[in-house]
């Protein structure tokens, strides 16, 4: 792995089934809107080894008209909806900022838990994304600064907090501590 500048990284390494389905999945989405990939899967995409079962996925709100389209390009590309099958009824979950499920056609795992961007913190996910280099492909990713923050000062599930040591170990020359900071407080203020 290799931090390019701070803005993208390049990972050289072959692809595990779910680095693969998280692809498959962002190049649907991305000919429709931009979109971060956020939580477990970036330390597992920065080489934790650890299971998961799900690829966070934060989009900007759309149309009703634009998610129409990326709907049926999902569908078209062999991805179907675990919450409901009627895009209406999706649609409907995402403004009532209730994440939707996508997994391959007659599977359940892995899957996309895809949401809508609902507050600053996640708005400064998608402006400030950094882009991940793969072999076979690129994948947008939250600032690992926020990553970290977020899952020591929100999160704190074990898991969680060794998910942010991996990311301080394999990033702490890239990593810009105050800004870890200002994360967390500015966190702190929001979730009180």
């Amino acid at each position: 792995m290799k931090f390019l500048n701070r803005t993208t990284i390049e990972i050289d390494r072959e692809l595990s089934e779910l680095d693969s389905f998280a692809l498959d999945f962002i190049r649907i989405l991305e000919k429709h809107t931009k979109y971060v990939l956020v939580s477990g899967y970036v330390s597992i995409l920065l080489g934790r080894s650890r299971a998961s079962e799900d690829v966070d996925v934060i989009i900007p709100k759309i149309s009703y008209g634009e998610f129409e389209s990326l709907y049926k390009d999902l569908i078209d590309g062999g991805f179907i909806c675990l919450n409901v099958e009627d895009v209406k009824s999706v649609y409907s979950y995402l403004q009532d900022e209730v994440a939707v499920r996508f997994a391959k056609t007659e599977k359940v795992i892995p899957n996309i838990k895809f949401k809508w961007a609902k507050n600053k913190f996640e708005d400064d996910a998608l402006n400030y994304s950094i882009v991940v280099k793969l072999p076979e492909g690129k994948l947008k990713i939250s600032p690992l600064e926020l990553q970290v923050a977020f899952k020591q000062e929100v999160l704190k599930s074990p898991k969680d907090l060794e998910d942010a040591r991996h990311i301080e170990r394999v990033a702490e020359n890239y990593l810009d501590d105050k800004l870890i900071n200002r994360y967390k407080e500015s966190l702190r203020e929001f979730y009180k």
